[in-house]
């Protein structure tokens, strides 16, 4: 327990030192939607090393999309422009979400973004 609660601490105390790059690069406002309320580093990837490609600035309610809280059309519609970011954690993020709710807008959305061409098709099937 004490291994895996080290390697967490570990990583937190890692991934807070890219705090003040993403905070400039994302212009203190969420990443996703643009608002400026309870925005925290959000990690895309949390398999892989932190870097400033695999971490994002998020407002409290995209994180809470990012977690898998199930979203309403709004706020979706509000985190679309989020997928033309040349950041993964940002596009890419925000394109994992849009998947989820199976509108047409969205998928349309996502196939015109630049993600990468094989998270595209695992996220369009």
């Amino acid at each position: 327990m004490a291994k895996g609660y080290q390697a967490n601490k570990d990583r937190q105390e890692a991934v807070s030192l890219f705090g003040k790059q993403l905070g400039k690069r994302a212009g203190f406002k969420c990443e996703w939607c643009g608002s400026k309320e309870d925005l925290r580093l959000w990690d895309y990837r949390p398999e892989q090393e932190p870097a400033l490609e695999t971490l994002a600035l998020l407002c409290s309610r995209c994180r809470e999309l990012a977690d898998g809280k199930k979203p309403d059309l709004n706020e979706l519609r509000s985190i679309r422009d989020a997928l033309w970011s040349d950041i993964p954690a940002v596009a890419e993020g925000a394109a994992r979400v849009l998947a989820s709710c199976k509108e047409q807008w969205a998928r349309e959305a996502i196939e015109e973004s630049f993600i990468d061409e094989n998270v595209k098709a695992e996220l369009l099937g």
